[in-house]
């Protein structure tokens, strides 16, 4: 070993303890002797674990852990995790095994250690979907232990202050990643000290140029509107003591993420955001929050409608405080926040503050429940997606910076995302609410359940036990729990539905042989699934309805002995399915033909699409015939539900304002436009293709006459392609 070699290593080593040394500073401010070890025990086995590992910065790696851990030790986070902390990468990156782990420091911190680990070693399809499983998985995790997503907040927040050492590409992937997720989780969970630090830093490199236009704007107004702010903050402070109101005064500067995402909701210019300083005002006992706000406000004119009490109604992530804007000496705007030392301690850390207070009921205790009861509704989301990705969408989803509070008819409060509807309100009351909502009371007053929320209505949900969920709620929801909930409950509308046409298939088929279902012995039944992989019955059914599996072959390998049929001429003289437009998923119409109620249709198994209606003279039906074992017996039901597609031709003059007019003779037939299109067009007329929805055809006939009695039209004839 070289002397170079030699020196090289002793300078390695004493960087580590000096970086140990910190840490252990910090934590001999809260930590006992004993604790304190076993947190060093956990750093030396790190150390050798991560030993030859660099950073991209050239730094030993081990050098990030331990950084992490001083994140967390500066929220007081306990013991265990402050070791799972800086063996957070051991599992991934090292050969330290969970068992190992476990042994060491107990499983506590085994179990962190794993949550907070990506699932490298699995192979999935693409980078995103690679990631969104990690996500599920940490949100899982967290599920168990709110202590896993401390730790990777802490991750996230030092690997954004030593991005630069990133590539570009990598800067900006991991920005958006922190602008979209972790920081609007930070916040969710109330922790906004960590929230603002990422969301600059993520600013910073993903809008590197914008971030440091505003950067300089707020130097430049570091003179005298600063000066003024501090005249304020004196003239607070001094009513303050003159009312006898124990107070600390902090004042504040918007960050330059804060401000451009102002201008970006509010469609403002730089210039026209002035309200970029504020000031705190911190208490001892809530009561002295009203009468600071008093004092302020006899000191200085609120500004009308800019006035939020978060104390009464706190945000979902606990935050409380009572926020007013004031008209400063010149016009100024200047917002004022008020709240107690206890609440200022969580609005800084949120779920974290959790480990700084020990009664039952206090501000991190409080915050901690709330965190869980959203967790809790996360849990219940991913269990009803069917990918991580979708998982992760509903997350965004959730993860609203403002909501509406809204109160039951008891008076309870709840606080849904901005923009939320009644629907929304009926599935965070219940989701059997949402399930059977048919209408709801806002102030007393019926509205559909479309109707956008404010702040302070209460509202009512109607229900209904025949209602069931519409594919058409997921056009207006905005809470994951809704979106969530509705889909699953399509997906079980459409299976129950695919079973029983799978059924009926099926029959038909074996009836055919002259057998059915129950004359099927168990054992062959049983062998037949085993054989193609699925679990039960219902599964086999489910993919005839889909157009997966023909019925005619599944009742050949169930009944061995049967004879070779004309599979063409199978369905002749059975029932037919009946069709109603009700059906979810197993059953579609043809976009080439459009059938209506009234025509003379077909069946077609279409594989993964199950049963798709044609009708009868569709140009298409030759080319089916090339797979006759496809066709189905169908027929209209009776009863009939539902808007159904039909495709119009209609040639009009061609001028100025003749769609308008079009569209308005249909309109008034109470007929939707789903597509229009410019076929021909000549010097004088224009040939479009409408495509529309309609009950019946005697509702296409109405349109149909509507449009024959537009002066601009020519001709209108039914279309199909």
């Amino acid at each position: 070993m070289t002397e170079a070699t030699v020196r090289e290593r002793a300078d390695v080593a004493a960087g580590l303890a000096a970086h140990w040394q910190a840490l252990d500073q910090k934590l001999a401010e809260y930590l006992t002797p004993e604790a304190r070890s076993k947190v060093e025990r956990a750093f030396r086995l790190g150390a050798a674990a991560h030993h030859g590992q660099t950073r991209k910065s050239g730094e030993p790696y081990i050098t990030h852990p331990l950084a992490v851990a001083g994140i967390l030790a500066e929220m007081r986070l306990d013991t265990d995790g402050l070791c799972a902390a800086i063996l957070h990468d051991t599992l991934e990156d090292t050969l330290v095994s969970h068992a190992e782990l476990a042994a060491q420091f107990g499983e506590d911190v085994a179990e962190l250690v794993d949550g907070v680990t990506k699932l490298d070693k699995v192979k999935f399809r693409s980078r995103q979907e690679a990631n969104a499983e990690s996500f599920r998985k940490m949100m899982l995790a967290m599920a168990r232990d709110l202590r896993v997503i401390l730790i990777k907040l802490a991750d996230r927040l030092h690997n954004m202050r030593t991005l630069d050492a990133m590539s570009d590409e990598s800067r900006r992937r991991i920005a958006l990643e922190t602008l979209e997720i972790y920081a609007p989780i930070a916040q969710r969970l109330g922790m906004n000290a960590i929230k603002a630090e990422l969301q600059n830093h993520g600013f910073a490199a993903y809008h590197p140029l914008r971030h440091r236009v505003l950067e300089d704007h707020l130097h430049q107004l570091n003179g005298n509107r600063r000066d003024g702010v501090a005249k304020i903050q004196q003239s607070i402070a001094a009513k303050l003591d003159h009312e006898s109101i124990p107070a600390r005064l902090v004042s504040r500067v918007k960050s330059p993420y804060s401000i451009y995402t102002k201008m970006k909701t509010e469609h403002k210019t730089l210039a026209q955001v002035l309200d970029v300083y504020g000031v705190r005002v911190v208490v001892r006992e809530t009561m002295q929050c009203y009468m600071a706000l008093g004092a302020v406000h006899g000191l200085f004119k609120p500004v009308d409608g800019r006035f939020r009490d978060f104390i009464a109604m706190p945000k979902a992530n606990g935050y409380q405080s009572l926020h007013t804007v004031l008209f400063g000496p010149g016009g100024t705007p200047i917002e004022v926040q008020i709240r107690t030392e206890d609440m200022d301690l969580l609005a800084e850390r949120g779920i974290a503050a959790h480990w700084a207070y020990k009664s039952e009921g206090s501000a991190g205790n409080n915050a901690q429940s709330r965190a869980r009861e959203w967790v809790a509704g996360l849990v219940d989301a991913q269990s009803r997606s069917d990918t991580s990705i979708e998982f992760v969408e509903h997350v965004k989803v959730d993860l609203f910076p403002d909501e509406v509070y809204l109160f039951t008819p008891k008076g309870d409060i709840l606080a849904l995302p901005r923009n939320a509807t009644a629907l929304d309100f009926a599935y965070a009351v219940h989701t059997h609410v949402g399930d059977h909502a048919v209408a709801a009371r806002v102030d007393k007053k019926l509205v559909p359940l479309r109707t956008r929320l404010s702040s302070g209505q209460s509202i009512e949900i109607i229900t209904a036990a025949s209602a069931q969920p519409q594919i058409g709620w997921l056009e207006f929801v905005v809470s994951s729990k809704a979106r969530s909930a509705i889909r699953h409950a399509l997906k079980h509308m459409q299976h129950e539905e695919s079973i029983e046409i799978g059924h009926r298939l099926l029959d038909r088929a074996l009836e055919v042989l002259g057998a059915s279902i129950e004359q099927i012995p168990a054992p062959m039944l049983d062998a037949y699934l085993q054989e193609h992989r699925l679990r039960r019955l219902e599964d086999l059914l489910a993919e005839i309805a889909l157009g997966n599996r023909m019925p005619q072959q599944v009742a050949h390998a169930l009944v061995r002995d049967a004879v070779t049929l004309d599979l063409g001429t199978m369905a002749r003289g059975q029932d037919k399915i009946l069709i109603s437009g009700a059906e979810r998923g197993v059953v579609s119409f043809g976009n080439c033909c459009h059938p209506l109620p009234g025509d003379d249709i077909v069946g077609y198994l279409s594989a993964g699409k199950g049963i798709v209606v044609h009708q009868a003279e569709c140009p298409n039906i030759p080319e089916f015939r090339k797979n006759p074992d496809r066709f189905v017996a169908i027929a209209w039901d009776r009863e009939i539900s539902g808007d159904f597609k039909v495709a119009l031709k209609v040639v009009v003059d061609n001028k100025p304002g003749v769609l308008a007019t079009v569209a308005a003779a249909i309109a008034e037939c109470q007929s939707n436009i789903d597509t229009v299109e410019y076929q021909e067009r000549d010097l004088r007329t224009a040939a479009m293709l409408f495509v529309i929805e309609v009950k019946h055809r005697k509702h296409l006939a109405e349109v149909l006459r509507r449009l024959r009695r537009a002066p601009v039209v020519h001709a209108v004839s039914r279309y199909v392609g």
